[in-house]
């Protein structure tokens, strides 16, 4: 007999953060060591570096990609992982932080007040989400 799970899959916690500082929405390394940093804050666990790449404003074909241009990064975790975008024509930044484990109001303020130090931002929401609430084990 199949019962329901008394917990969810997972959570994920979804930063936006608004104003942040030109240069660092636009600096790769800045990004990555946001990444481990974050990983430390969490106390999750790592299961391989930081995977940081860098959108370019021009595409393959001569697509205008400048509003999209930025970087995307993500770590990924044993609990699941940590992306990471930002978009530099608009010094906005966007993290989630998805994991089959737990998200408590502390973990959220650290990873906001962790964005904050990082980015500059003047302005972040933030929201929660609960994954697979019917996830049967």
């Amino acid at each position: 007999m199949t019962t329901k799970s008394s917990k969810p899959f997972g959570m994920e916690l979804l930063l936006d953060c608004y104003d942040c500082d030109a240069p660092l929405v636009d600096d790769m390394e800045v990004v990555y060591r946001f990444l481990v940093k974050a990983v430390e804050t969490l106390g999750v666990t790592v299961q391989a570096p930081p995977y940081v790449f860098h959108s370019p404003s021009v595409g393959p074909h001569g697509e205008d990609f400048s509003s999209k241009a930025g970087i995307s990064a993500w770590v990924p975790l044993i609990e699941s992982g940590i992306q990471c975008h930002t978009l530099t024509a608009k010094n906005f930044v966007s993290i989630d932080y998805y994991t089959c484990s737990e998200v408590n109001d502390e973990m959220k303020d650290k990873l906001i007040d962790l964005a904050k130090r990082t980015f500059d931002s003047t302005k972040i929401k933030s929201q929660f989400v609960i994954r697979g609430d019917e996830y049967y084990d």
